[in-house]
């Protein structure tokens, strides 16, 4: 069994026991999170999506709060010396799922 869920604007394939980095969640390490946005549900016999999917849940837990590595952007105009060079860390939480409720 397995579903798609929507977290920080991007869909994510999740299975029970798998753990996952999703954009940062507010809560601490050990918290229990639930994911309301089920966009489709595959079971051992059928596929669920829109309006029954919608009514399907899935929890986990937070497992990790940390930030993701460096990613370094580099402007340059070769004639103007002009240079910049700026880097970016994006914070992350990883979600250890737990169980996908139907209901």
């Amino acid at each position: 069994m397995y579903a798609v869920i929507r977290s920080g604007g991007k869909q994510y394939r999740v299975e029970p026991g798998q753990t996952i980095q999703v954009e940062r969640l507010p809560g601490k390490v050990g918290v229990k999170v639930t994911f309301d946005q089920v966009l489709a549900v595959h079971t051992d016999e059928e596929l669920l999506t829109g309006a029954a999917a919608a009514k399907a849940k899935v929890n986990g837990k937070i497992v990790e709060q940390g930030r993701r590595r460096k990613v370094l952007v580099m402007k340059y105009k070769k004639t103007n010396q002009y240079r910049i060079r700026r880097g970016h860390r994006q914070d992350y939480s990883a979600v250890e799922i737990s169980q996908i409720k139907i209901s």
